[in-house]
């Protein structure tokens, strides 16, 4: 709100000296960005692709200024018991300003009126919801939230006052009158970068400094806070240690068009006493100064004291290109990925020549993008996982697959396959003992004296290097003991080496981002890890391994932190300890509805007094009422959870754009109850949380469904403990919801009951639509059978028998040690199922070379 600062003359400071100079441009950053589609596989020029790309995302537009003023409330329901309500009214724009403002409070009344206005500067081209919360201030306990009406501010007419009366409450006929102005504003338009649903906006920085004159006796501290800006407040010690280790110049990073303000604590002084007066004088501090109208690239003097002085410099950051940030805003696959399809093309077309006896050569748009998904499970999905690879590996069928994805265990066995370059193409029985080694050993040692020191060692290191641990990272710590003889200092990013030149698939990891206080089932958001990137399907924004966990404000790196080791994405990728009591009572029964019931915050359609017509990418106004203490109380119990990965979001800043629901790729992955709340999204939050994607669906399947990599066979390995079709059927209704091309998936009781080795489900003349095998993990004609067609001895009947659904079977997914014999039963049981059912697995080959060259020449 502009009325609630001083226009900063500066008349505070003895000198100011205020010329304005040009603005420098801020270098300091540099990074992946969107590239166009390649139509045929030729080896790429990177850079040239990813400039090229970007220069269509990025444009400039005006900015608008909008008076929103609060005039009166009729009819307010009575919240105290002795008297009417103490109203007063908050309004929160954060796509504006970080500020929530407020009335007056208006005591003791049915109809306050207040008639107050407040201004905001916005950028139409982002999506500003304005939250109108009516409020009754309490003395002596917290004040009353009674409720929230949103009010997209798209709705509004440009130039033309708007009067509108929202209804909360048709029996009590509780309406509040408020009054719309949307006109231009002054000053030079905003240059905005955007994939169609995150806006990246202008970015400014302001380094302040203080010089001493003196060194201080005793320590002081000079505050400095920004409002808004990504460091948020910074401390100087005003002591003689600042001037060994001098902490300045300090930075701060913020959105331009914002509204930015700074704040200055001077050092606590003691009042000095006037006898003239017969009062105590104290010093004034110093006025809040608004950024914007500092002059750009000049130091300005903000206090100037005997002993020290602090002054400020802000300067733009500019963003030439897309190519500037450090995050990529775009859905289409990055530079490195769509290279290494095009090599790993000629490995697969040879392979499909060799196995399915072709008499041509397979050209690029013939050859069908194979996908490896496997489920997770702990130490069984570990073991079996590899099985199943050297299955496909005997079969001359692992060269035909272009991606493997996994979570939870089976991320172990690909981070233990990938630090070898060229796995696929060596004898995998060597790696498969190495980690029988590991899964057979003892763990006794997990919490030895000596170990215990190494993960307090680990953690505090990672902790001083800037990241927020938990005891997920601890988690990993114990699963890098699990899984090696000793540290473990392999890193995602190093997976590279195993695809430099297509000889392997690509490897894509799975997590869920999700939010506090909510379940899986209300809010979850599909997050993907490859050697090349991290992100999120839903945003379309990503950045590279050796960014993920450090801080980001903007699409900006503003502080770089060390790349994790792959144990502790072991731990999130497979963090059992984010469970919470809601999602245990769901796997006894179907109770979330229930929870719902007596749960969940009310949003309830308002009706406008005039009705603003509402266009498709423009949300109705609604009311938002929290639930109530009890409830909440009981809501934070249940979905609590006992601990959550925490990595700075790389998010944090970009703001929606106006027209994000229309985005088609946003609503694909649409899948949360705050989808419709743009100010309750990822992009407000300083830190993010991932969990097991098994929490919501023991699925790695949604990032092969991504449009861009036209996966058209996936082999469906399931190593779920329980039921082995139940996540596959709820995947199948999962992405039918969200419209996302999938077979119907129909199961008998029968199938249900004693599944069969595997399924074959396609969805013909469905348009992008994958074929998908399904392999369940049964132990069927295993059990008579110790190869295709050759039966067991007597004396090999024991060899068979492995359990692998009883309550009893030594393969629980909590089980995290297996015996030889064991091991070794479920790695050949795996490895059999692969290739006893060879004969479907060439089906749906062929099926999808004959789909993709018909299509072709179709077109």
């Amino acid at each position: 709100m502009f009325q609630n600062y001083l226009p900063v003359e500066l008349p505070f400071v003895k000198t100011h000296n205020l010329t304005a100079v040009t603005a420098s441009s801020c270098s300091c950053w540099n990074c992946g960005i969107n590239i166009l589609p390649v139509e045929i596989c030729q080896p790429m020029n990177l850079q040239e692709a990813q400039t090229n790309s970007q220069s269509k995302s990025m444009d400039t537009f005006p900015c608008n200024l909008l008076t929103v003023r609060i005039i009166r409330m009729r009819n307010l329901r009575k919240a105290d018991v002795l008297s009417q309500s103490d109203c007063y009214v908050t309004l929160w724009l954060p796509a504006a300003t970080c500020e929530k403002q407020r009335t007056k409070t208006i005591n003791n009344c049915k109809d306050p009126v207040w008639n107050e206005s407040f201004y905001y500067r916005i950028q139409k081209q982002v999506k500003n919801v304005l939250e109108l919360a009516v409020c009754d201030e309490d003395v002596v306990t917290p004040d009353d939230h009674l409720f929230t009406v949103r009010f997209d501010i798209s709705r509004l007419p440009d130039g033309e006052s708007v009067f509108m009366t929202f209804k909360s409450d048709p029996e009590a006929q509780e309406e509040l009158d408020v009054e719309f102005l949307v006109e231009p504003a002054q000053g030079p338009p905003e240059t905005i970068i955007t994939n169609g649903v995150l806006v990246c906006r202008e970015v400014c920085k302001l380094e302040a400094e203080v010089d001493l004159s003196k060194p201080h006796k005793s320590k002081r501290d000079l505050s400095l806070a920004v409002k808004g800006s990504c460091e948020g407040s910074h401390c100087f010690k005003l002591g003689s240690d600042a001037i060994i280790m001098p902490p300045c110049p300090t930075t701060f990073h913020f959105v331009k068009y914002n509204e930015p303000s700074l704040d200055v604590m001077l050092p606590k002084k003691k009042p000095r006493y006037n006898p003239c007066t017969c009062s105590y004088k104290t010093k004034p501090g110093v006025p809040v100064v608004m950024l914007n109208s500092l002059p750009k690239g000049e130091k300005v003097p903000i206090v100037e004291e005997k002993k020290y002085n602090l002054h400020v410099t802000v300067n733009d950051c500019h963003c030439s290109c897309p190519g500037d940030l450090d995050v990529r805003l775009g859905y289409d696959l990055c530079p490195q990925e769509q290279d290494f399809l095009c090599k790993r093309k000629r490995h697969v077309a040879q392979a499909l020549k060799q196995v399915l006896h072709l008499n041509y050569d397979l050209k690029d748009h013939e050859v069908p993008v194979v996908a490896v998904m496997t489920t997770g499970g702990g130490t069984r999905s570990f073991t079996t996982t590899l099985g199943s690879l050297r299955g496909l590996q005997k079969l001359n069928l692992l060269d035909c697959v272009t991606y493997i994805s996994g979570l939870s265990g089976t991320s172990w066995a690909m981070a233990h396959l990938y630090r070898h370059a060229y796995w696929s193409h060596g004898n995998l029985d060597e790696l498969i003992n190495e980690a029988k080694k590991h899964v057979t050993k003892s763990k006794m040692g997990i919490f030895s004296i000596d170990r215990v020191k190494y993960y307090h060692q680990q953690l505090n290191q990672r902790k001083q290097e800037g990241y927020k641990t938990t005891f997920i990272d601890l988690w990993g710590l114990i699963i890098e003991y699990l899984l090696n003889e000793g540290k473990d200092n392999h890193k995602l990013s190093e997976q590279r080496e195993a695809l430099i030149e297509g000889q392997n698939p690509l490897p894509i990891y799975v997590a869920l981002n999700i939010k506090e206080k909510y379940s899986t089932q209300d809010f979850k958001e599909w997050v993907e890890f490859t050697p090349y990137e991290v992100g999120f399907l839903k945003y379309g924004t990503f950045v590279c391994p050796e960014n993920f966990g450090s801080e980001f404000f903007m699409g900006r790196m503003i502080r770089k932190l060390p790349e994790s080791r792959i144990s502790y994405l072991h731990g999130m990728w497979s963090s059992i300890f984010s469970v919470n009591l809601l999602y245990l009572l769901n796997r006894v029964s179907n109770s979330e509805e229930f929870w719902h019931r007596w749960t969940r915050d009310k949003i309830i359609d308002l009706e406008e007094d005039p009705t603003l017509p509402t266009r498709p990418y423009e949300l109705k106004t609604h009311m938002y009422v929290p639930a109530g203490n009890l409830s909440s109380a009981f809501r934070g119990v249940l979905t609590d959870r006992l601990s959550v990965a925490q990595y700075h979001n790389f998010l944090k800043g970009l703001q929606l754009h106006n027209n994000y629901l229309e985005n088609e790729q946003f609503q694909r992955w649409k899948a949360t109850v705050l989808d419709c709340c743009p100010n309750q999204l990822t992009e407000h939050e300083d830190h993010v949380g991932f969990v097991d994607a098994g929490f919501f669906i023991n699925t790695s399947c949604p990032p092969l469904l991504r449009k861009e990599r036209k996966v058209d066979v996936i082999l469906h390995l399931s190593y779920s403990a329980g039921s082995q079709t139940m996540p596959l059927e709820k995947a199948c209704k999962f992405y039918m919801e969200q419209g996302i091309p999938f077979p119907n998936v129909v199961l008998t009781e029968e199938d249900k009951k004693n599944p069969k080795e595997c399924y074959y489900f396609n969805q013909t003349g469905a348009a992008e639509c994958p074929d998908v095998l399904f392999f369940p993990l049964v132990n069927d004609t295993f059990q008579h059978y110790r190869a295709p067609g050759e039966k067991r001895n007597e004396d090999e009947l024991d060899a068979g028998d492995v359990d692998v659904s009883s309550i009893s079977s030594p393969y629980g997914t909590y089980l995290l040690t297996y015996s030889d014999e064991d091991f070794d039963k479920l790695v050949n049981l795996s490895e059999y199922n692969i290739v006893n059912n060879q004969h479907m697995i060439l089906q749906a080959l062929h099926a999808a070379v004959a789909r993709k060259r018909q299509t072709y020449y179709s077109n």
